[in-house]
């Protein structure tokens, strides 16, 4: 088993800029994917962004320029930094690991004001 917690959601007016971190710990495989996705209310679950235990990772179009996501291995920890944040992004934000397997995190909710 793999757990997930999440933190670094909340509210913030547009043109704002947000952290979330997720910290994985148990079974964890060298070799992952760990990652971001969001959903908004009556929407499907999206990508946001992820990043494999290598370091390849891919983005949305809609946050490319706008959101990084990092990784801190020795901590099995990723990050989302969120800048320039718009009303759009306004979802629940799940973390997700992935190896042979997959977890989702609890989720962090994200608000973005006009």
């Amino acid at each position: 088993q793999v757990q997930l917690v999440e933190s670094g959601g909340g509210l913030v007016q547009a043109g704002g800029s947000l952290r979330l971190s997720c910290a994985a710990s148990g079974s964890i495989s060298s070799i992952n994917v760990m990652g971001w996705y969001r959903q908004a209310p009556g929407k499907q679950r999206e990508l946001v962004a992820r990043k494999d235990s290598s370091g390849s990772g891919n983005y949305a179009d809609s946050v490319k320029g706008r959101f990084t996501i990092s990784r801190d291995n020795a901590k099995n920890t990723v990050y989302l930094q969120m800048n320039s944040l718009k009303p759009e992004d306004t979802a629940v934000y799940f973390c997700s690991y992935s190896d042979y397997r997959h977890y989702w995190g609890q989720g962090t909710q994200v608000t973005v004001s006009s």
